[in-house]
């Protein structure tokens, strides 16, 4: 049996959950809960294996809540309900740690479909609202990643030629606080614009900025 929470402030929606979640299914709900904050104070005791999460609700809302068991220790699988229009806080629930999110119009099939999926270890994105997540994936979250992969690919040594040229150093300043030859120094600035895929030295410092290499007012150090 597949032990399910539900959280949601409506009470004919866990009633219909609740039914379509049936013992013959497999499943048995073992708590309801009114809002995010109920959630977070009783499901913990009880252990379920799924909380199925309504995300606008009173108290505490959904992503918070969910944040917050996931962060819990041997935190339960979260399943979040939407709507179709709630695409900025079905990011937000993902970011949280929630493992998918389903229609609170979704079918019996496929509601019982997404728990065990889930309760199995994987995830279930309803198609209906997906593409649109994916979207957003592919223009933020993606382009930000390959980013982070060129910073890594950055030497030591050539971490510390942009700390430094992002404060202002010249060639020769940065080759004075490494204690290198400038011909050194103009090698790893060239090796840094092509890893980074930057044209020249002020893209290159406005990525260190952009990245967290240095942040305003802090001291340089190589």
């Amino acid at each position: 049996m597949i032990r399910v929470a539900l959280v949601d402030d409506q009470a004919m929606i866990r009633s219909g959950l609740a039914r379509i979640l049936s013992p013959a299914d497999g499943f048995e709900v073992v708590a309801e809960c009114a809002d995010g904050l109920q959630a977070v104070q009783e499901l913990p005791a009880v252990r379920p294996d799924v909380v199925l999460m309504d995300i606008r609700m009173p108290a505490l809302d959904g992503i918070a809540a969910t944040g917050q068991l996931r962060r819990a220790p041997d935190p339960p699988v979260v399943l979040v309900l939407t709507t179709f229009g709630e695409d900025e806080m079905l990011w937000g629930a993902i970011e949280a740690g929630a493992a998918g999110f389903v229609l609170k119009d979704s079918s019996a099939e496929d509601l019982i479909a997404a728990v065990r999926a889930v309760a199995g270890g994987g995830a279930w994105f309803d198609p209906a609202v997906a593409p649109r997540v994916l979207d957003r994936y592919r223009r933020l979250v993606a382009p930000a990643a390959r980013e982070a992969v060129r910073l890594e690919s950055l030497t030591d040594r050539e971490h510390d030629v942009l700390r430094l040229m992002a404060r202002g150093a010249t060639n020769s300043e940065i080759a004075a606080t490494l204690y290198v030859a400038e011909a050194t120094v103009k090698s790893h600035v060239g090796s840094i614009f092509a890893k980074l895929d930057v044209r020249d030295r002020p893209a290159a410092i406005v990525f260190a900025y952009d990245h967290g290499v240095v942040t305003p007012g802090a001291t340089p150090t190589p």
